[in-house]
Order: structure tokens, then C-alpha cells, then sequence
């Protein structure tokens, strides 16, 4: 899988403001409100407890300095929080999977290995404590993700943050599926 083919991008490229579409632009403006929102949902409901367990990365004011992982891989676990419907819990945790941070340049790509909705994108420097996160969803047995701007329901736009030692997490505001936001931590593998 080559994240990079997603945006067609060159390696100098690190503005994210330039590739990201209108309606990304919105969401990463919205990304408080989308948490407050869906912390409000998940507080409420019956899995609550794994809000409490987990403090720090359910925080939204959480971000440390050395917010993009170093390249290499890593264990990801996604929470699903504030259902989008009817169908999903306002909790669903997933198991951990692998996912992989490698570096272009000034710009870094994120992805997902397995599962059956596994982002892909692009890591843009926005802060010392926040990247911009661009890319898209690839779902079941895809082995190619879409072209980031081809499908609305696809793309996706958030962002990384450090909140420990060697701990991230990326946040996904409005995701188009099941969710109000997604919150996926990010660790290193085991070697």
C-alpha cells in the first residue's frame, strides 16, 4: 500500500491547508465540538468505564510536544465514540492491529495493516504538539485506498498528538461512519 498515492503530493509539501478539501477543512474546525459531543454520548452509556480507565487519552486538551510518531511500527486500537445512528454503541473498542508510520521528506504516512475499516493517509506539521492527519478509508478487502478528494464518504482529516511517552493517538472528528469521533491510540509495536 502506497499511502503517498493517496494525495499525489510531493515530499516538500507540508502545508496541509493546501490539499485538504472544504469539507475537511470544516471538521478539523469542528474537532471540539465533535468531542464534547460524543464524550457526552459515551458518558452517558453503559461502556462509560472506558472513558474512566483511560484518562489521559480521552482527554481533548491532551498533547505533548513531539506530536508525529518517529517512522516504524506500531499497535493501533480504535474507539468509536457517540454513535452516528442507531445501529452502534456510543462505546466500541476494537482490538489493537498493526499500523505502520513512515517518513517522506518533511511529510509522514500513517496507515492501518488490517481490520475492516483501515485509515490511510498523510502526517502534515502543524505544531509541535499537533499534526494534521489527510487521507482516506479503505474498507474490507480493498488492497488500494481511493485517491484522497475522490469520495466524501471516504476522506478522512484529523489529528495526532502525543499524550505519553511513547504513546499517540489520532483523532478522527465526524467520521462518515458509525461514529461522532474516532480516537485511535498508537503504540509501538513489540519488537
Amino acid at each position: 500500500m502506497e499511502p503517498r498515492s493517496l494525495i499525489g503530493v510531493s515530499s516538500d509539501t507540508t502545508d496541509w491547508r493546501r490539499v485538504a478539501t472544504p469539507n475537511d477543512r470544516e471538521r478539523l474546525r469542528g474537532w471540539r465540538q465533535a468531542w464534547i459531543a460524543a464524550l457526552a454520548k459515551a458518558s452517558a452509556s453503559a461502556n462509560a468505564g472506558t472513558l474512566t480507565a483511560d484518562p489521559l487519552l480521552f482527554d481533548p486538551d491532551r498533547a505533548l510536544p513531539g506530536a508525529t510518531p518517529p517512522p516504524g511500527a506500531y499497535r493501533c486500537r480504535v474507539f468509536k465514540l457517540g454513535a452516528n445512528g442507531t445501529a452502534m454503541r456510543n462505546v466500541t473498542t476494537y482490538p489493537e492491529v498493526d499500523c505502520h508510520v513512515t517518513r517522506d521528506g518533511a511529510v509522514s504516512s500513517l496507515y492501518k495493516v488490517s481490520g475492516p475499516q483501515r485509515p490511510v493517509g498523510l502526517l502534515f506539521p502543524e505544531s509541535s504538539s499537533r499534526a494534521v492527519f489527510l487521507g482516506t478509508m479503505v474498507i474490507g478487502d480493498e488492497t488500494r485506498p481511493l485517491n484522497y478528494g475522490q469520495d466524501v464518504n471516504r476522506d478522512l482529516a484529523g489529528y495526532v498528538e502525543r499524550i505519553g511517552e511513547q504513546r499517540w493517538r489520532l483523532v478522527l472528528p465526524r467520521p462518515r461512519f458509525e461514529s461522532l469521533l474516532d480516537v485511535v491510540e498508537i503504540v509501538p509495536a513489540p519488537r
